[in-house]
């Protein structure tokens, strides 16, 4: 088995919540497009398998959804107007709706995160410092989102991914705008994002998934 990196979680964090851990890979050299034709046939293929697969009335008690709904209770986000990642493509899918088209990479691991129920998340290497770690976030600390207007101040205590010098992400729902992956992006870290209840192996598994479409999308080199 391939030996990947978890993510240093803090201990506070490791006494609230057992078994909250996080895969982190590195994939190097990637070409990052905007289209890519052969990509967008298997989104339709994926598209078709997740509508025989699932249904909006039950979708929400899927074993996988039903881990990250759990905790986001547990955190205060209620899952039913902030909907688990994975969980929230799947819904657009069966109403009918195309998948957003972002660029090659961050559409690779939508797809994987889709077959898989696991959230996942990607930030551009170049514009980080130092290694991630996942912590407490402290009172007063300043968040913007991708897709926000403005930033948020937060009360402390939420979970936060960060690297030396600033918040990558609220776990696991929400990434931040200035560690992006955009079509210029040539290094990624990719973050599989686990929550209590699902298996280590599990995640290793959805890494494997996500590495293997963003490598026949976008080429690059995994550094294990």
């Amino acid at each position: 088995m391939r030996k990947y990196t978890w993510i240093n979680v803090e201990k506070n964090l490791k006494r609230r919540f057992p078994g909250l851990e996080a895969l982190i890979c590195r994939v190097r050299n990637l070409k990052v497009k905007s289209f890519d034709a052969a990509l967008e046939e298997m989104k339709s293929r994926v598209l078709k398998e997740m509508r025989e697969r699932y249904n909006l009335g039950s979708l929400k008690d899927e074993p996988m959804f039903r881990f990250y709904r759990d905790f986001y209770w547990k955190i205060g986000l209620d899952p039913t107007k902030t909907r688990p990642a994975a969980e929230a493509l799947i819904r657009r899918v069966l109403r009918g709706k195309p998948l957003p088209r972002i660029n090659t990479l961050v559409d690779s691991y939508n797809l994987a995160s889709m077959e898989t129920g696991v959230a996942m998340a990607t930030f551009d290497e170049n514009k980080l410092k130092g290694n991630l770690k996942m912590r407490e976030a402290e009172t007063g600390e300043v968040f913007i989102g991708i897709g926000m207007n403005k930033p948020v101040t937060l009360r402390g205590g939420e979970i936060v991914v960060s690297d030396k010098a600033k918040i990558v992400a609220i776990y696991p729902y929400r990434d931040a705008d200035n560690s992006k992956v955009t079509s210029s992006t040539t290094n990624a870290l990719l973050m599989v994002c686990g929550v209590p209840g699902i298996t280590s192996q599990k995640l290793v598994e959805s890494m494997e998934t996500a590495l293997r479409y963003i490598q026949m999308f976008c080429g690059g080199t995994i550094e294990y």
